[in-house]
């Protein structure tokens, strides 16, 4: 409800369930499995239906004003946006749809009152849940409210099945929301390993107006305090400040623009560059599209994530997939989707001087580097969007065979 699955990821609300959802639902089709993507329109000129791909489409249901509407305000609209999906459901002969699968806590309501109209099962995926992010709030970051942790844990009671994407997101539901173990189901995302993949270091420098001798740390996400990417500014300047020969060599990268709490402070990176004195190695770039992503990727040294938390890291993976070892925050689904020592390295905590030593190395041990490059394709291979897709088949026909499981009398 909140973003659509049309959006480019990496500003605004645009991110990784982006990525998902359009990724599954292309392999879904692909299985043969029809899937309709309902979320809210976000501009006049929208079509009221959308085709992905054959077998995928997207209705823009109208729930309050195209656009400038707050992230706080849509749980106003819920009512509004249920409307439009009961509407479209009732231009069909009942049993258009056999699963509903939500996205999200506020998709989730809706799906609430839509599996009880259609009597059919409800699988939900959380993506981030609030009880998790608030005990890991960055300094900048506000609390989530009261409100989406009622929503959650209403979603938790009512759903046939709860998709997490890794064990430890499964022990949240369980330990955090009193989720039936029973109805909890790992699923790992997946990455594109058709776009993402490796290619020459050299020829994407060169697209993208890189040194070839050039120290690249890249950071790809949105700007907002959960994902830290002020970490990574502070640590270029502690290297900077151990190493003043560095400069002439350092490229800082931060593909993405500002959502959530940093809509409100646009340029802070560009601002927080200046104060620490390394406006001149840094680079800030919107928000780019996948086979461009991928360049970025394989022009990097070394992909920083130093976010928070992650439900999983789709970055880390992407990035790993294209022979660009990872180091990341040691939170959440990270620990997933990056092998410390391996194909990448996990961090403990966000303390600059801690990264900087980590980042260090990235930039002072080529070979060891390199080691981790090949390793980082190795682990990616296993993470590709079909698997995902097919898992997720199972859980469905899991869900709808428990729904319409008839007793059977035995005579005795």
């Amino acid at each position: 409800m909140h973003t659509s699955p049309l959006d480019q990821p990496g500003t605004g609300d645009a991110g990784g369930m982006n990525v998902y959802i359009v990724e599954v639902a292309k392999r879904l089709a692909e299985l043969g499995v029809e899937v309709e993507i309902f979320t809210r329109q976000t501009s006049r000129d929208l079509p009221p239906v959308a085709e992905i791909v054959p077998g995928v489409s997207v209705r823009h249901v109208t729930a309050g004003p195209y656009e400038e509407l707050d992230k706080g305000d849509l749980p106003g609209q819920l009512c509004a946006f249920l409307s439009g999906v009961l509407r479209a459901e009732a231009m069909y002969e009942p049993g258009r749809y056999d699963v509903i699968h939500s996205h999200y806590w506020l998709s989730g309501q809706v799906g609430w009152l839509a599996k009880e109209r259609w009597g059919l099962p409800l699988v939900h995926t959380m993506h981030t849940m609030a009880k998790v992010k608030n005990l890991l709030l960055a300094e900048d970051d506000k609390p989530e409210p009261t409100a989406r942790v009622l929503g959650e844990q209403q979603v938790v009671d009512v759903a046939d099945r709860l998709v997490a994407n890794t064990p430890a997101e499964a022990s949240d539901l369980v330990e955090l929301y009193g989720a039936a173990p029973a109805r909890v189901e790992v699923v790992n995302p997946g990455v594109n390993l058709r776009v993402f993949q490796p290619a020459s270091k050299g020829a994407a420098r060169h697209r993208l107006g890189l040194p070839q001798d050039a120290h690249v740390l890249l950071f790809v996400g949105r700007v907002q305090p959960l994902k830290a990417p002020d970490v990574l500014l502070r640590a270029a300047a502690r290297m900077l400040l151990e190493d003043p020969s560095l400069r002439s060599r350092l490229v800082v990268v931060c593909v993405g623009g500002p959502s959530g709490n940093g809509l409100a402070r646009p340029s802070y990176l560009t601002d927080m560059a200046a104060s620490l004195g390394i406006s001149d190695v840094v680079r800030i770039v919107p928000p780019a599209p996948q086979h461009e992503l991928a360049d970025w990727y394989r022009a990097a040294d070394v992909t920083v994530v130093p976010s928070h938390n992650e439900s999983f890291g789709l970055v880390a993976l992407e990035s790993q997939a294209c022979g660009t070892p990872v180091a990341a925050a040691s939170v959440g689904g990270l620990r997933t989707a990056v092998r410390d020592g391996v194909s990448g390295v996990l961090v403990e905590g966000h303390d600059p001087h801690d990264w900087a030593r980590v980042l260090g190395r990235f930039v002072y041990a080529p070979a060891w580097r390199e080691a981790l490059s090949a390793a980082a394709v190795a682990h990616a291979a296993a993470f590709g969007w079909s698997a995902t897709a097919a898992r997720l088949a199972d859980v469905y026909a899991g869900a709808m065979a428990n729904l319409y499981r008839v007793p059977v009398a035995v005579n005795s």
